[in-house]
């Protein structure tokens, strides 16, 4: 039987039972992962905004991207256990097009994401230490912490850190919701599906359910389930909990930071800017609405929003990266049990992504971000969410996924709504983009 306290598989490969386990809370462990990386500081902005824009008109649009990412992370986890394969080598088997596009995708978003990571945790740590040194360096050390921290820890210590560092964002985020007294009557008026009255309302309404909690995190959740020690059907059960555990989590993150724009931003009219200065901004309206140490008290769960998405790409992208490598050198997948085993965390290919996501992107920290780069990070970035639920649907519904565990008319839809959701936003993000200035 796998155990579930580490990442080490206690049966023989081959030999796993595959009994059903009782759903329990003491098994919770991956969705807190999920639920930490996939919420950063940027979800958190794009919350705020919505809610000093609109009030809370868009609850219900925040609520619908949680169930929206609910069903992909549940579609993850149930082919990881489903079929002992990996996400990867279940991409793989679709054709050599799936090979090529995660290829450019993850060593171009690896680049950029790596600099976005670091400074960003790294702004409120200045916020918090002004005058001790520049940003560029406490994003460098950031950057640093979470590569000795992910480099010597396997996934059992890496969750650990990453249910303390929740436990943290949980209680500031409730604590600023409940600190700004909102409007109970207006927020259960906003769980109602209505559109604000204005210019690209259905985008902005779009924009906010796409950006609800994660993007290639939600494809990593496959891989820490396996290295939690599931491994097999008998999983099931659990890591569904476990997925509504992750989803209801991010959930209480953005619904308390709307109420936060909605009370705090919206009522007095005040505009803060996109993008994590955004956040800075707010430190400084809480320092002047409610004193220092509720400003510093917030900045210190913006540290740990932003630190634990940063940790939460190091460990579980690396993992999607080493089984990458180890598909296209053997034309073999990697396999639930080998993940389990801990063994890829300390290969090679594990270890260079490591150093990808860390030292080539301090260039960027120290330059204007290159122009181009960003365009394409950007087109690649909205195209990987259509590409995972796309490829969901073909996986959960052919014959390489045992017959008990295809989809069923719910997941169909959900996954078709996610898709059909991320393909509208990917089009626009394509659009968007300056192309007159590209060439």
């Amino acid at each position: 039987m796998a155990d579930t306290t580490g990442n080490t598989a206690a049966s023989p490969v081959g030999e796993a039972d595959s009994r059903p386990r009782k759903s329990s809370w003491r098994y919770i462990g991956p969705g807190i992962v999920v639920a930490a990386t996939g919420v950063g500081a940027g979800d958190l902005v794009a919350t705020l905004i919505a809610g000093s824009n609109f009030g809370y008109t868009l609850l219900w649009a925040a609520v619908i991207g949680c169930l929206v990412k609910i069903s992909l992370a549940e579609a993850a986890g149930r082919w990881h256990l489903a079929t002992g394969r990996t996400l990867f080598d279940g991409w793989a088997g679709l054709g050599r097009w799936t090979t090529y596009f995660f290829a450019v995708y993850v060593v171009i978003w690896g680049f950029v994401y790596g600099a976005a990571a670091m400074s960003s945790s790294a702004l409120p740590l200045q916020a918090l230490f002004p005058n001790v040194m520049d940003l560029e360096w406490w994003a460098i050390a950031c950057g640093l912490v979470g590569l000795v921290f992910v480099w010597f820890n396997k996934y059992a210590v890496f969750e650990k850190v990453m249910t303390v560092l929740v436990g943290v964002m949980f209680v500031v985020t409730v604590y600023l919701a409940i600190r700004v007294t909102p409007h109970l009557g207006d927020a259960f008026a906003g769980l109602l599906p209505v559109l604000p009255d204005e210019k690209d309302s259905i985008l902005n309404t779009l924009g906010l359910i796409g950006g609800v909690g994660g993007t290639i995190t939600l494809a990593a959740y496959g891989y820490w389930v396996n290295a939690k020690g599931w491994t097999d059907t008998g999983w099931m059960k659990v890591m569904r909990l476990d997925n509504r555990v992750a989803y209801a989590t991010t959930g209480i993150f953005v619904i308390a930071m709307l109420f936060v724009g909605a009370e705090l931003l919206h009522s007095a009219n005040i505009a803060i800017a996109s993008g994590d200065k955004g956040l800075i901004q707010l430190g400084d309206i809480l320092a002047d609405e409610y004193g220092s140490a509720t400003a510093k008290f917030f900045l210190i769960g913006f540290f740990a929003t932003s630190f634990t998405s940063l940790i939460g790409v190091w460990h579980g992208v690396s993992l999607m990266f080493a089984d990458f490598v180890t598909r296209y050198r053997s034309r073999q997948g990697l396999k639930g049990e080998e993940v389990a085993s801990g063994q890829r965390e300390r290969s090679w290919p594990f270890r260079a992504y490591l150093l990808w996501l860390t030292f080539p992107p301090i260039v960027l920290l120290f330059q204007d971000e290159p122009f181009r780069l960003i365009i394409i990070y950007g087109v690649l970035g909205a195209a990987f969410m259509p590409f995972l639920a796309g490829t969901l649907i073909w996986l959960l519904n052919s014959a390489r996924t045992p017959r008990e565990w295809r989809n069923g008319p719910l997941s169909n839809v959900m996954l078709a709504i996610a898709g059909l959701l991320f393909l509208v936003l990917c089009v626009k993000q394509i659009w968007d983009q300056p192309w007159s200035e590209f060439f």
